[in-house]
């Protein structure tokens, strides 16, 4: 792996200010903007911290997430879309929701759309609507199991899926799910990136396996141990009574 892996591609220079409205030190640095310079540590251990010392190179490092002061698309303009693919997960309609009111409530996005069943939404021949999302109709959608976009597995045409990115007039899609979906969002960048299309993709991780890098917790996984560790303690306590 290289500083290069770790780089994530931009679509150009941001001039549009963001709406958000963080605390400012007197001194200009914000408390929650993030500057380019951020980094996070990919390998935090003592012994790579001593590797990289004594060798003089620096330790590859990630983006840090968070918001950043300028914005390349004008959220007045921005059109978003939002698919679920794979295998299902306690809290997706909660990602969803959170997207949702994010965009909405804090950048003022107007126009978000839901691509339903997965990639297969983006294939005509499914016949799949899109669906348009807003605060008001995913109030209530954390309540419920599932997502409310549907999902589906299996590979799509990377070129079909980008054409009705363009036809949908899409600035910006998120892609939830897990291996396979990330691996189908980085190909959909690839033939973005091969038109050079100004078309923005991020990739959500969906897994109830906990085993992301980095990451404390990773939604879904509290519900599923929580459940499977009520099934396991009904069958041992039903095993122990008869």
């Amino acid at each position: 792996m290289t500083h290069a892996d770790l780089n994530v591609d931009t679509l150009g220079i941001t001039q549009i200010k963001s709406p958000l409205n963080l605390t400012l030190f007197p001194q200009g640095s914000s408390f929650g903007f993030v500057e380019k310079h951020d980094r996070v540590i990919f390998d935090a251990s003592l012994e790579n911290y001593k590797r990289c010392l004594k060798a003089g190179e620096t330790p590859l490092s990630f983006e840090k997430a968070g918001p950043h002061r300028h914005l390349y698309f004008d959220p007045s303009k921005t059109k978003a879309a939002i698919v679920t693919c794979g295998g299902l997960c306690p809290g997706l309609n909660n990602v969803i929701r959170s997207i949702i009111n994010e965009l909405h409530y804090r950048y003022q996005v107007t126009s978000i759309i839901g691509i339903q069943y997965g990639y297969e939404g983006f294939i005509n021949e499914y016949h799949h609507p899109v669906i348009e999302l807003t605060p008001e109709r995913v109030d209530n959608i954390h309540l419920l199991g599932g997502t409310i976009l549907g999902s589906s597995r299996g590979e799509q045409d990377v070129v079909r899926i980008v054409d009705k990115l363009v036809e949908l007039n899409v600035n910006i899609l998120f892609c939830i799910g897990g291996d396979g979906t990330l691996h189908g969002a980085h190909a959909i960048y690839e033939e973005i990136t091969r038109r050079n299309l100004k078309i923005s993709v991020s990739g959500i991780p969906k897994t109830i396996d906990n085993d992301i890098n980095l990451i404390d917790k990773s939604f879904g996984f509290e519900t599923a141990f929580t459940i499977a560790h009520d099934i396991i303690r009904s069958a041992h306590n039903e095993a122990v009574g008869a």
